[in-house]
């Protein structure tokens, strides 16, 4: 049993850190390992999502368009791009505003750097939330609905009629993927009605984003580049990505 566990646990490694593998790379992988056991292995990793089936071989369920990208895999992933986007991003609050705070590992890294002002600030995110908690000053607000577990966030109806009702000085977003042809997009049809609600109740949005992201497709829009006022990045932002943004007027810090 413990040989079976630690052969899945190096498969799923080997799959991660491919992206994706063909089945002939995982029998060159483990070349001690019988097809049918490697198959039999493929099958259960998928049935306890820790990978995912294609044809032909297995990808990361972190590179899987459509798949929700679990949120405690995204804490682990450019941890110190995240901590500069959260201290770039915290400068643009100020007080007695209402704010809308954006789930996702960024947004919950900014959470982190919030100074306790009078401001009111609602959040889709449980681990926003969590880490909100310990403001007196400031009135946070978690809205109420659907719990998406994979990325810790509130989506459905009543989230929907509870942002109808506010209108937002500024909005902290969190993207998933950013192309031109696609806009900002993330991986669920729920999150990103949320998301686009949130954008157009906000006087100034504020996209979050580190650089890897770019140049990448993802499934459902959220927001167009020209909606969007300023970007908080890392410090490798392609250059032609900057001179796009600063075309349209929009601050990149």
């Amino acid at each position: 049993m413990e040989v079976m566990e630690q052969r899945r646990n190096e498969i799923v490694a080997f799959v991660n850190e491919q992206g994706q593998v063909s089945f002939s790379q995982l029998k060159e992988k483990f070349p001690t390992v019988s097809e049918m056991t490697l198959r039999t292995d493929l099958k259960i990793l998928d049935q306890n999502q820790q990978l995912v089936r294609i044809h032909g071989g297995a990808k990361s369920l972190v590179e899987v368009v459509g798949t929700e990208d679990f949120l405690k895999l995204r804490f682990v992933r450019n941890t110190e791009d995240k901590k500069i986007i959260a201290h770039k991003a915290k400068q643009l609050i100020k007080g007695n505003q209402t704010i809308f705070l954006d789930s996702g590992s960024t947004t919950t890294m900014l959470a982190t750097e919030f100074e306790d002002k009078p401001n009111v600030i609602m959040t889709s995110g449980l681990t926003c939330a969590m880490e909100l908690a310990k403001l007196k000053e400031s009135r946070v607000v978690m809205l109420g609905g659907n719990m998406n577990c994979r990325s810790m966030s509130v989506n459905g109806y009543n989230a929907i009629r509870a942002i109808e009702k506010v209108n937002f000085d500024i909005a902290f977003m969190g993207v998933t993927r950013f192309d031109y042809e696609t806009g900002f997009t993330c991986e669920t049809l729920e999150d990103a009605e949320i998301k686009r609600l949130a954008v157009e109740k906000s006087n100034k949005v504020v996209v979050l984003m580190d650089s890897s992201k770019i140049g990448k497709r993802g499934t459902y829009t959220m927001c167009n580049l020209d909606q969007v006022d300023v970007v908080v990045c890392d410090d490798k932002l392609p250059e032609n990505f900057i001179e796009e943004c600063k075309a349209r007027g929009i601050l990149v810090y």
